[in-house]
């Protein structure tokens, strides 16, 4: 009962001490005496149910004596696991035992194993690296990984077999918000190191408390508690009870894909040749409107035709829910999103990124898809790209010299030999958007009813894949999953000489005049 019970305080009470002091090193030295004390004195509790309010009884009066005597030097530990303690006095065998058991346990504590193991782990530094940022030789950083290494392996037996093995996951945000100006930063860089990223990993799929996480991760509990600090204050974990955290976004991986490749063709193939038949009709009567077509073949224009109807069918037949973004800390309205996919196993996805332009002129809007076999993707266009894009369209030239020779270096407008411009994306004004979208309505209305019921199907069970604390999340994903079907329709029709494949280096983007 002895060694369980206080191993098990053996952190909280390291935590205690690094409140109560100014260092690390004065953290460690507090800790052990507040322990070693309590052992010491154990023989005297007569009722061991007051055992917790009796231990923060001798650490208050530990700490009071240890600030009297800050300016002593204290040996309570070297850089290995000390032989002997200074007020060692005669113990019988279950107390030398004790005293075995926290010293290891506390010379694992110490900061000059653990920062290495974090920085090695889970900053990915060299020993090099390491040396430099705690300026010490590197001889002595491998020595230290190395006995670390041991006192992890004699201490954390219960540590899962995950431990030290970091994940990578990429993060993001979508929704709404401001970050041109630099002083603030973009969400996703408080919470990128990579201890915090593994703790939202291991948090995803079901809740988890310090003690846990530590033995996934592999370090001790006072780091983890720290990154869990930081990550409810930035929103990103929730406590769902007492002690017990949970990521609060969705961290895509493999078995998303899985479950598309095993259903989503199978679920459209009904009407899969409707759909095909829709989206051929459709782009042989749109090629007769009178669009800034960007020089592009009809075969690629016919992707960018297929996007924009069943964005038009999401709009006006869609029934699934799209909550609205809550506020977040620094006042705008997103939510994480993050990937730890191999590419091995991709799911059904249309990225897009859109610029609605909302400057002086804002005439028109620009949105880049990406996730459609066979198309490049680049990123959003500027709002001064915008404008000098429907300068060149509408009038020849551009007086925004900079936003010309800009948008020319990523690659928006290209310059003749002539001298003249050319834009490189399509562009439609209201007038011809309302005329695309008409045709859009007379060959996918009728197959909707039918569309709409397979597509609600497929998704309620690909609902049931997530976490259920995120039905927010899900729900809005899920409701792009409506046209983002798309995608495995490409695929079938690709696969099958339906379509022909997109040109080489070719972009599936748009300006739509508002």
């Amino acid at each position: 009962m002895v060694a369980n019970i206080i191993e098990s305080y053996v952190e909280k009470v390291y935590g205690y001490a690094v409140n109560q002091t100014y260092s690390r090193e004065e953290a460690d030295d507090l800790s052990q005496e507040i322990l070693f004390t309590v052992v010491r004195e154990l023989p005297k509790l007569k009722d061991e149910n007051k055992f917790e309010p009796w231990l923060w009884g001798i650490a208050s009066n530990v700490t009071k004596s240890f600030r009297r005597h800050m300016g002593k030097q204290r040996a309570m530990y070297s850089y290995d696991i000390p032989e002997d303690m200074t007020y060692e006095e005669d113990l019988d065998n279950d107390q030398e035992a004790v005293y075995d058991m926290l010293r290891t346990k506390i010379a694992m504590l110490s900061s000059i194993y653990r920062d290495i193991i974090v920085l090695y782990y889970y900053d990915s530094l060299s020993t090099k690296q390491i040396s430099e940022k705690l300026n010490i030789p590197e001889g002595t950083v491998t020595w230290r990984l190395s006995e670390a290494r041991k006192k992890l392996k004699k201490e954390c037996i219960e540590m899962n077999e995950t431990a030290l093995r970091p994940v990578k996951i990429n993060l993001d945000i979508y929704g709404e918000g401001n970050y041109d100006d630099i002083t603030i930063p973009f969400p996703d860089k408080y919470i990128n190191d990579a201890l915090s990223q593994n703790i939202l990993y291991y948090c995803y799929e079901k809740p988890a408390n310090v003690e846990e996480l530590s033995k996934l991760c592999g370090v001790p509990s006072y780091y983890v508690e720290d990154r869990i600090d930081n990550l409810l204050k930035r929103e990103a974990v929730i406590e769902v009870s007492k002690g017990r955290y949970q990521t609060d976004f969705i961290i895509w991986s493999d078995k998303y894909g899985i479950f598309c490749e095993k259903n989503a063709e199978k679920a459209l193939m009904p009407i899969m040749d409707k759909l095909i038949y829709a989206i051929k009709s459709l782009a042989k009567e749109a090629a007769d409107i009178d669009f800034y077509k960007a020089g592009k073949s009809e075969s690629d224009l016919l992707y960018l035709y297929g996007v924009l109807a069943f964005e038009y069918v999401k709009r006006h037949y869609c029934r699934l829910p799209f909550p609205q973004f809550k506020q977040k800390y620094d006042g705008f309205h997103w939510n994480y999103i993050a990937s730890m996919e191999t590419g091995k196993h991709p799911r059904i996805r249309i990225g897009s990124q859109v610029n609605e332009n909302r400057g002086s002129r804002g005439k028109y809007t620009n949105t880049s898809y990406n996730g459609i076999n066979g198309f490049k993707s680049r990123p959003m266009m500027y709002d001064m790209y915008i404008n000098a894009c429907e300068d060149i369209i509408y009038g020849g030239n551009s007086e925004d010299k900079n936003a010309v020779a800009n948008a020319i270096k990523d690659g928006y407008i290209t310059k003749k030999d002539d001298g003249s411009f050319f834009v490189t994306v399509p562009c439609f004004t209201a007038e011809q958007k309302r005329e695309f979208d008409e045709i859009v309505e007379k060959y996918f209305a009728e197959l909707m009813p039918e569309y709409s019921k397979i597509a609600e199907t497929f998704i309620a069970n690909y609902k049931k894949l997530f976490p259920k604390h995120l039905s927010d999340d899900v729900d809005r994903m899920c409701q792009n999953m409506f046209s983002n079907l798309y995608v495995t329709i490409v695929a079938y029709g690709q696969r099958n000489g339906e379509f022909e494949m997109p040109s080489k280096n070719c972009y599936c983007d748009v300006m739509i005049q508002r």
